[in-house]
């Protein structure tokens, strides 16, 4: 019987967000080629499946998922462009969000197939990647019902912050987008948008950066978030 949980990472660095999108559909129609050729293939003719888990910066960029309202984006295309910011509509779920330099973005393009066919449990584990890398810096995260993604509790100062947001989209049961983890973001990149779609007083969006109140080295991070996927999901990287 073939191994069925096998994980390709890859470090792309700093990249555009659409080079990055193409980049994933094509490892995503790898993914799914695979899986419908061994349908047809007795199980020692089957090819070893292989998922991807890719981790990358983007340049300054909005990106609005297929439930959200282009309402959200508070400015026009002059304004994008006077800023240097780049906007997409893109086929994730959730609404409106940022990515640039100093963020970490996830993108695995995991086979669920070979881990679990449950799109709840695995938005709940990228949500417990991120929860266990935080705890690692002695910060204690939550998750709020009703809301994806990773949250700080309130303080007697502070409200609830978002500090991860998680948008995915399945083919065939191929993930493909991920999560945005703030570490050294800039966060007034927020101000020209209305983050995830969420109006609420008592919810904000923050960074590592801003609750530690220093600079966070990035390739720690990769290191912390890559283990706590290996962990999670219980996959060998090749």
């Amino acid at each position: 019987m073939i191994n069925k949980t096998l994980v390709q990472y890859q470090d792309l660095g700093q990249i555009s967000y659409k080079k990055a999108w193409d980049y994933q559909q094509t490892l995503l129609k790898e993914v799914i080629d695979r899986k419908l050729g061994n349908r047809h293939l007795a199980p020692e003719q089957q090819v070893q499946q292989k998922s991807h888990l890719l981790f990358c910066h983007h340049n300054p960029v909005y990106t609005l998922g297929k439930s959200g309202s282009l309402d959200h984006l508070l400015l026009n295309e002059q304004e994008l462009a006077e800023k240097g910011i780049e906007f997409f509509k893109i086929n994730r779920g959730g609404d409106i969000t940022f990515h640039g330099p100093d963020q970490l973005v996830g993108y695995p393009i995991f086979d669920l197939d070979c881990f679990f066919t449950d799109v709840h449990k695995y938005v709940r584990y990228l949500e417990e990647v991120i929860i266990r890398t935080l705890a690692e810096y002695s910060l204690e995260s939550y998750r709020i019902k009703g809301y994806t993604g990773v949250w700080l509790p309130a303080t007697s100062t502070q409200a609830k912050r978002k500090i991860c947001a998680i948008g995915v989209h399945l083919s065939r049961w191929v993930t493909m987008h991920g999560f945005a983890f703030n570490v050294n973001t800039n966060l007034d990149y927020f101000n020209n948008i209305v983050p995830c779609g969420i109006q609420e007083d008592d919810k904000a969006v923050t960074s590592l950066q801003a609750e530690l109140g220093k600079a966070i080295d990035m390739n720690e991070i990769k290191q912390k978030a890559k283990k706590h996927f290996q962990n999670l999901f219980e996959f060998d990287f090749v």
